[in-house]
């Protein structure tokens, strides 16, 4: 009632950006809360004015439309779509043939030509002037983004229920935009879904944003969880050319890349068709342009621009401290957040079903909505097509379509040629658990008119036939106990603190290795430019308060720290990073060898770690340093770290002294690092693989040759291990091999003390270590 009462009282027609924050939903809506508290927290979010949710409620009460509306509405029969449809359109008419009050008109024109003026130091120059200069500035190309009361909150995602139109420019165009916002609040699909979620239609109001619109080279759309396995270690990238519109509306299909969020490294990647772009022409006119062949094949995204997207993801999500889905363009280099909201289909859990392996395999795409559903296939070519959907079909279609929310929820199942995962209409299909399967290319030329399919949404599959028969329930899982014990201890791999306690959850036995990249992200800046400005101080401090934050969460448990290891490739968006990229930067300068040669960042990681560990008696400590190649290497990181005042050992008040064994150089000398005094090793199997066989492990040309289990790889890891079992010095690994089953045996049965695993995966590992033990003891 109180959000309510906030808009009738309200009298602020226009606001900024600036003037609100994420709690004033009631004033600015879903997305323009969301835009202003992002806005308002530095991130890189394009200027924009509100046209408030008061503004239009004053609108349609001082104009007699409410009663209108409203006497439409409860006389509509909801399970007739025909009748939605055609009332929905009527009351569209109504809203936008009403003449809008010229002081709103006013008010609207005179905040577009202060968004069109950019703002300078002008001390010197008179009012007039200044006036003078504003009106003669040129209008900008906007986006006119409509923004429910109603829209991207927590338990409703209301994707692509209203309108957003872009390169909008000149103040007829922008009022006319601005009404078909207020419009679009009453689009059959809004209607129809405010009423199945169970909202009240009477005190649903809409706000519009109007945003300086980027020209966008890329746009794309990332969720910080992944949406169709609903793993939140996972971030989904999907991206195309040209403008946003081709990836939201299902239009085009994009590139789709998985990032672990843990590790920001890509664990697979999908190269869309991208057959078309939306661009805006040299009229200001949105146009449809076929892509060169040559690109189609190309992915959208760079090494660097993918980088620089998941830190900024894993920050937003920070800042909100739940999974979001956000929306990004890309302009000359530069990344734009758009849009945030949070993912509200995770906690919806379809049931868990199998399909026979006999089935006929039909087509194959990518999953979009999981769960599996049979029915006859219904060809939607056209919007007129839509009502020959009954109770029970399958649909299918070019690409997913917002509109067709209405119809969608009478489906079993939904079958696209076209279309990513993070389309719209497939975020809704999510949320109201219909399985979906986009991007299939041929669906509408390969499957007929009432032909009986099954549809798996989870695997992105389509079965010839009813398999209703043959889908069983999965049996489920048994889940091994927390507080299990195993001779071979379970850690977690993590980097951070926002993630720490949700991995003291998983009972791990420690942290195998925490990553100083993650609380170096979330502060914005390169150690260097803490570094170069005489900031160490600043430096130490961030790094004491996230190895903190994570620490806190395991006490009287090891808690393994890795210094820096920073490619030139990677985090270079961040304040005073080197901009210069190194030809071969996996080779090239990082690791221990930059620490060395820059051994101010050194000190200032070693002397946060020794205020940590001096200020809690309760954390057990150990550092590791990364790329070791020399036994000169540990002599000199020993010697600065006595100058800083860490003493090395066992016990109150020490430090562990740790190695990562990731180059074959270490593994050669392994029994002289161990005669030199070290604590613990642990397997860095990524580089250990990648430096072993000559594969690059970011090149997908040869990934089919990047393989942990190879027998080259497989003896370096015994021959260390038995080194440091004969010389008392403990054994770990922290590389993604360590969460494989078949390397997980073969370190077992070759008595490794630890292995550390992402947080999702813990209880999968600790599960087969149990395993592997009990037939050991057998």
């Amino acid at each position: 009632m109180a959000e309510y009462e906030k808009i009738i009282n309200g009298t602020t027609d226009i606001v900024w950006l600036k003037d609100i924050d994420k709690e004033d939903i009631s004033i600015g809506g879903g997305k323009g809360a969301n835009l202003a508290e992002m806005w308002n927290a530095g991130f890189p979010v394009p200027d924009a004015f509100i046209v408030t949710a008061g503004a239009f409620r004053n609108f349609i009460v001082d104009s007699g439309l409410d009663k209108k509306i409203m006497e439409i509405i409860t006389s509509i029969n909801m399970e007739d779509t025909q009748q939605i449809e055609d009332d929905a359109k009527y009351i569209q008419r109504l809203v936008v043939s009403q003449e809008m009050p010229d002081k709103l008109k006013q008010k609207i024109t005179e905040a577009y030509k202060k968004l069109s003026f950019d703002e300078v130091e002008m001390d010197s120059v008179s009012s007039s002037v200044r006036q003078i200069l504003k009106n003669a500035a040129e209008e900008v190309f906007v986006a006119v983004r409509s923004s429910a009361t109603a829209e991207d909150l927590a338990g409703a995602s209301f994707a692509g229920q209203q309108e957003t139109f872009v390169n909008i420019r000149g103040e007829e165009d922008l009022l006319e935009a601005v009404k078909k916002c207020w419009a679009s609040l009453f689009t059959a699909r809004a209607i129809y879904y405010r009423n199945r979620q169970g909202f009240d239609q009477e005190t649903a109001f809409i706000a519009v944003v109007v945003q300086k619109m980027i020209n966008s080279d890329k746009s794309g759309v990332m969720f910080t969880a992944n949406p169709m396995t609903r793993d939140r270690n996972e971030i989904v990238i999907e991206s195309v050319y040209g403008l946003g519109e081709g990836i939201v509306s299902g239009a085009v299909e994009p590139d789709h890349y998985v990032v672990d969020k843990q590790t920001k490294q890509l664990k697979g990647k999908r190269i869309g068709s991208k057959k078309t772009a939306f661009i805006r022409d040299s009229d200001g006119k949105n146009k449809v342009i076929p892509v060169k062949e040559s690109h189609q094949k190309v992915e959208c995204l760079n090494f660097d621009e993918i980088r620089r997207l998941t830190d900024l993801a894993i920050k937003i999500e920070n800042h909100y401290g739940k999974p979001q889905d956000i929306e990004f363009s890309i302009d000359f280099n530069a990344i734009y957040i758009v849009q945030s909201r949070p993912i509200t289909t995770l906690e919806k859990k379809a049931e868990e079903k199998s399909v026979s392996k006999d089935a006929k395999l039909l087509l194959d795409g990518l999953a979009a909505s999981p769960g599996i559903g049979s029915g006859p296939v219904k060809i939607i070519e056209r919007y007129e097509d839509l009502p020959k959907i009954k109770k029970g079909d399958i649909l299918v279609t070019k690409m997913t379509n917002p509109d067709m929310v209405v119809t969608m929820q009478k489906c079993a199942g939904i079958v696209t040629d076209e279309g990513g995962a993070t389309a719209h209409a497939a975020i809704v299909s999510r949320e109201i658990g219909i399985p979906c399967v986009v991007g299939t290319k041929e669906a509408t030329k390969r499957l007929k008119d009432g032909q009986m399919v099954t549809v798996d949404g989870s695997k992105g599959v389509v079965y010839e036939g009813s398999l209703s028969g043959e889908i069983t329930k999965k049996e489920e899982k048994e889940e091994l106990p927390l507080d299990v014990e195993t001779q071979t201890k379970i850690k977690v791999v993590l980097d951070l603190p926002s993630s720490a306690e949700r991995a003291a959850k998983t009972n791990a036995d420690g942290v195998g290795l925490l990553r100083l990249e993650g609380i170096i992200a979330e502060s914005g800046k390169h150690p260097a430019g803490f570094i170069n400005k005489n900031n160490a101080e600043g430096y130490v401090n961030i790094l004491m308060n996230g190895i903190i934050a994570i620490a806190s969460q395991f006490k009287n448990k090891p808690v393994w720290i890795r210094t820096s290891d920073i490619r030139s490739d990677e985090y270079r968006h961040l304040e005073g990073a080197d901009k210069n990229l190194e030809s071969n930067p996996m080779l090239g300068w990082h690791g221990i060898r930059r620490s060395l040669d820059e051994p101010q960042i050194l000190k200032a990681e070693l002397e946060a770690i020794k205020r940590v560990v001096k200020e809690n008696d309760d954390f057990i400590i150990g550092i590791m340093f990364p790329q070791i190649i020399s036994v000169e290497e540990v002599r000199k990181i020993k010697k600065i770290a006595k100058e800083v005042g860490i003493v090395f050992g066992k016990g109150k008040g020490k430090v562990e002294f740790g190695v990562m064994i990731e180059t074959p150089a270490a593994v050669q000398i392994i029994k002289d690092l161990c005669y030199e005094g070290i604590d613990f090793i642990s397997f860095g199997t990524n580089d250990l693989t990648q430096y072993t066989l000559a594969v690059d492990r970011n090149n997908e040309k040869v990934q089919k040759l990047y393989n942990e289990m190879h027998p080259a790889v497989l003896r370096q890891i015994f021959k260390v291990l038995r080194v440091c079992q004969e010389r008392n010095v403990e054994t770990s690994i922290c590389g993604q091999a360590g969460s494989k089953s078949e390397m997980i045996r073969y370190l077992v049965k070759e008595g490794i003390d630890s292995i550390s695993a992402n947080i999702d995966a813990v209880n999968s590992v600790r599960k087969i270590v149990y395993e592997v033990e009990k037939e050991f003891e057998n």
